[in-house]
């Protein structure tokens, strides 16, 4: 089979890996508009059950992946003055850059051409068996099917900027400050020795209050170092040299279906979720995964696509669920702030849940706290159990002896 590529980012780079591996006689071209070795961004996020999938489906790009990664087990929240520490599942970080390295080098090493500084638009489209729009957000290859694909942009409220810094976090770190315009936060986490993440959020009237928008991004980084200066511990933050470091609004994209003829939508160009969930680069991934697994257990393309449509839609629904309510609570903060740190922070890790936004903040964390204690008592009492009937059973045959 002939495969274009449309988009040379973590999804499309994978998946030509994965089809390589499955057939090596299938001819796989990666076309990038971009330079090799640019990108926007800094490090991504993602969790034990992704490299999980990666080392079954790639082992020699897992080991790579790991190799260059960071991790953390902890998650730390700044309210104010005052912080709150808890304790959570291994995450690990990884530079973006050094992602697509990673990813770029194992597709050239299994024959894949990859080109690099070649836009391809609908007109200039190569012939292909299979073509895989992997453009982002703003697919162009989508765009000329506006009607068949359905194609939904819905903004949200909150602006955010993606930036750097030169302070290496030990842990997934949130910090939230107040300002005589409003509350301002942040959430960082490492991925690498030298540099973390971190993701500036606030309401549409402190960005303005604040003059954010005024001043443009470059021009905000001063006054968040100032603001941030009990995480940044006085170091720097880092605007993206090729210039995507920009204030934004996050838009969540939903399609009516993901494919047209010999045309798949994959990552990106098929849905994204609120950064706020961390999940953007593993979903991309697990896209890649899904269209090779169906590209490999279907004769016909057709059908090919239509499995890997319905697989990855019943997949995604609980991560664009969890994502549209972690949206929410930033959106209404106000409403979860004003609680003890501890409590505020315990909520911010129930975010993802439907009820929290109906049941009174002080009530659902008591009902939270509850639940937590009965479940324990439950696996103390399914440990207890056999040990309590066991020793109970030795005890009657010693008094019958």
């Amino acid at each position: 089979m002939k495969v274009v590529c449309v988009g040379g980012g973590p999804a499309g780079l994978y998946l030509s890996v994965l089809l390589k591996r499955q057939d090596p006689s299938h001819d796989v071209t990666v076309h990038e508009r971009d330079p090799e070795g640019s990108t926007y961004g800094w490090g991504v996020t993602y969790w034990q059950g992704l490299l999980d999938r990666l080392r079954s489906h790639d082992p020699e790009s897992a080991r790579a992946i790991e190799r260059d990664s960071v991790s953390w087990n902890r998650g730390v929240a700044r309210v104010g003055d005052v912080t709150v520490c808890r304790p959570g599942d291994t995450g690990f970080g990884i530079g973006r850059h050094r992602l697509l390295g990673i990813l770029a080098a194992r597709a050239r090493s299994l024959g894949v051409r990859l080109e690099f500084e070649h836009g391809v638009t609908p007109r200039s489209l190569p012939a292909a068996d299979l073509v895989v729009a992997a453009d982002g957000v703003h697919s162009a290859l989508r765009g000329q099917y506006p009607g068949h694909f359905g194609s939904e942009l819905t903004p949200g409220r909150n602006r955010y900027i993606w930036l750097g810094t030169t302070k290496v976090l030990d842990s997934f770190t949130f910090a939230f400050v107040r300002t005589a315009q409003g509350w301002i936060w942040c959430y960082g986490y490492p991925y690498s020795a030298r540099r973390s993440t971190v993701v500036v959020e606030c309401a549409p009237g402190t960005w303005h209050g604040l003059g954010l928008g005024r001043t443009g991004a470059g021009g905000s980084l001063p006054l968040l170092e100032e603001l941030f200066a009990g995480v940044l511990d006085g170091h720097r933050l880092l605007g993206d040299t090729t210039g995507g470091a920009q204030w934004l609004t996050f838009r969540t994209l939903t399609n009516r279906t993901w494919h047209h003829g010999g045309l798949v939508l994959l990552g990106d160009a098929a849905h994204t979720t609120h950064y706020s969930i961390g999940a953007g680069t593993t979903l991309a991934l697990e896209d890649a995964i899904a269209l090779a697994g169906a590209l490999g257990g279907h004769a016909a393309l057709p059908q090919a696509l239509a499995a890997y449509e319905r697989e990855r839609r019943a997949a995604l629904l609980p991560a664009q669920s969890a994502a549209r309510h972690s949206a929410q609570w930033y959106e209404n903060l106000p409403r979860y702030i004003g609680l003890p740190p501890h409590r505020m922070f315990a909520l911010l890790g129930q975010r993802h849940s439907p009820l929290l936004p109906y049941v009174p903040p002080r009530l659902y964390y008591g009902i939270d706290q509850a639940v937590d204690r009965l479940e324990t008592l439950r696996r103390l009492k399914r440990w207890l159990g056999p040990k309590v009937a066991r020793t109970v059973q030795e005890r009657a045959s010693a008094g019958g002896r």
